[in-house]
């Protein structure tokens, strides 16, 4: 998945994410804007994680949900 599809659609995108990462509130969110480096460092700060972990996170969802991308945007 190519990252600045979702940052281009971003508002779509963040329910998904929300589900993924239960801790984050809608100010953060909002706060990411769907920036990758942000989303990184929310999930961070939020879970207690390393940054490499939190990357690690985003890369494994954005891989386990591939087929849920091409299909819905």
């Amino acid at each position: 998945m190519n990252w600045d599809r979702i940052e281009g659609n971003w508002k779509q995108f963040k329910g998904h994410a929300k589900t993924q990462w239960g801790k984050l509130t809608d100010d953060d969110f909002d706060v990411v804007e769907g920036r990758r480096d942000q989303l990184v460092g929310r999930i961070q700060e939020r879970y207690g994680i390393a940054k490499d972990e939190a990357d690690r996170q985003v890369n494994d969802w954005l891989a386990k949900d591939d087929d849920y991308w091409s299909r819905s945007y």
